[in-house]
């Protein structure tokens, strides 16, 4: 069995006026983070979310930011 680290996963994407949201599996921390970035003004930022919030933050990145 092999010991090298797991890939991160994209669960979901999506993008919507410049603004891109990724939902992200990171498996060897067994994490889920949503990752926003806005090309319009190159800011970026990234979360961890709990699992049963996942996809609520993914729909709404900026409510769980602030």
């Amino acid at each position: 069995m092999s010991n090298a680290p797991l890939q991160t996963r994209e669960l979901a994407a999506r993008e919507s006026d410049g603004i891109h949201i990724l939902l992200l599996w990171h498996p060897d921390e067994n994490a889920l983070t949503v990752s926003v970035e806005d090309a319009r003004v190159g800011d970026r930022f990234q979360l961890e979310v709990a699992p049963d919030r996942a996809l609520d933050a993914f729909y709404h990145p900026f409510a769980y930011a602030a």
